[in-house]
């Protein structure tokens, strides 16, 4: 697994969770890019680096989709 090179941003206060639910389920990052895009979300892998890194915001829908990829609540992205 890899280490984040830089640290957390201020942009988002989801980031950090759906990099830790992604990594608890053993999801590669790569993996979960495609399915957010099979599920409607155009979403490149520099843009999903920065979601969960914090260096960007984050749209309803990308919420949306991405609480039902890791089969959560969306309120359980944002513990």
């Amino acid at each position: 697994m890899k280490i984040r090179k830089q640290s957390y941003g201020n942009k988002n206060v989801v980031g950090k969770n759906i990099e830790r639910l992604r990594k608890a389920q053993g999801i590669k990052q790569k993996d979960f890019i495609a399915q957010i895009q099979v599920m409607g979300c155009n979403m490149n892998p520099t843009s999903y680096s920065k979601l969960e890194g914090q260096l960007r915001s984050a749209t309803d829908k990308e919420l949306f989709v991405i609480a039902k990829i890791l089969n959560v609540a969306i309120e359980d992205l944002f513990d």
